[in-house]
């Protein structure tokens, strides 16, 4: 499998992602003969069949997946100081962690939008600009994606991010900005990976996996939408926000449960100038990656 390279923001490192699961990736997506065969013949059995998630959810919720733990943290690097409660009773207690808050500090600044989730960054000022991103001809089709034409109207002139969240991320995601939150719409789909080699393979990926969409009515923002992207073994996105009742930014939305997964934010035409650094890792086609809280980017 080809190396996927991203740049650590704290430090402006150039760095190479330790892929968990890598050898199912690269027999899923990989280009060899047997690779492409097995993934024709299994990979839409995974991805659109639920029972199959919803069995390795069960096997990580179970209490022997708990020896998993320690291992991964000392594999990935895991910050075990950040976590909240510590005392997890399986792999997937772990995977669902709460961290302290003075950890992740959130600018108090209203005007300013925060990261929604740890994760890597991929950054557009004009939506358009994401066409042929991951691979040259591939075209991000927003009103595929959201499956509302009144709402890809609104956002088709204006900016977009992408989070990709990977298995040693934390998993859960906060709102981005300060105001209200609309009721989750769930759309359901299939559950293939979120992971760049796979999306350079198919970026229909994004609109033909499960994921819930919120609008957020902001006073400083505009409208903005936040949708959560389920993928291989994330068969449950949870919510735990109250829909209609005012948030502040930095607040809970909801969490993963385990695997990677992908939150796309979309912004009205005009509404936000994102971080520089964002941006200019974006134009490199390298994604950044960042901590929640930390800014997304300013109003315009």
């Amino acid at each position: 499998m080809d190396s996927i390279r991203y740049i650590e923001r704290s430090t402006g490192e150039l760095c190479a992602e330790k892929v968990y699961g890598h050898r199912a990736l690269s027999l899923f997506y990989g280009n060899s003969l047997f690779s492409r065969l097995f993934a024709f013949l299994f990979l839409p059995l995974i991805a659109r069949v639920p029972f199959c998630s919803a069995l390795y959810g069960l096997i990580q919720k179970s209490s022997r997946s708990k020896k998993k733990i320690a291992p991964f943290i000392e594999t990935y690097g895991v910050d075990a100081s950040e976590f909240r409660d510590p005392d997890f009773h399986s792999f997937n207690d772990f995977f669902i962690r709460k961290l302290k808050p003075e950890c992740r500090p959130i600018d108090p600044d209203p005007t300013v939008a925060a990261l929604p989730a740890d994760g890597r960054y991929l950054v557009f000022p004009k939506i358009r600009e994401a066409d042929g991103f991951y691979v040259k001809g591939q075209e991000f089709h927003l009103g595929s994606f959201l499956q509302e034409e009144a709402w890809a109207r609104r956002y088709w002139e204006g900016s977009m991010a992408i989070v990709r969240l990977c298995p040693t991320d934390y998993h859960r995601f906060h709102f981005p900005v300060d105001g209200i939150g609309s009721a989750p719409r769930p759309i359901p789909g299939a559950l293939y990976s979120v992971n760049p080699m796979a999306l350079a393979k198919r970026l229909p990926i994004l609109w033909e996996n499960k994921r819930v969409i919120t609008e957020i009515e902001t006073e400083n923002f505009g409208m903005v939408s936040m949708v959560e992207v389920g993928a291989t073994c994330v068969g449950t996105i949870h919510q735990t926000y109250s829909p209609g009742c005012a948030v502040k930014k930095g607040d809970e939305k909801g969490y993963f449960s385990f695997g990677g997964s992908c939150i796309v934010l979309l912004f009205e035409k005009n509404r936000i100038v994102f971080e520089r650094d964002l941006v200019e890792n974006s134009a490199r086609y390298l994604e950044t990656r960042g901590l929640f809280g930390t800014p997304l980017g300013k109003q315009m």
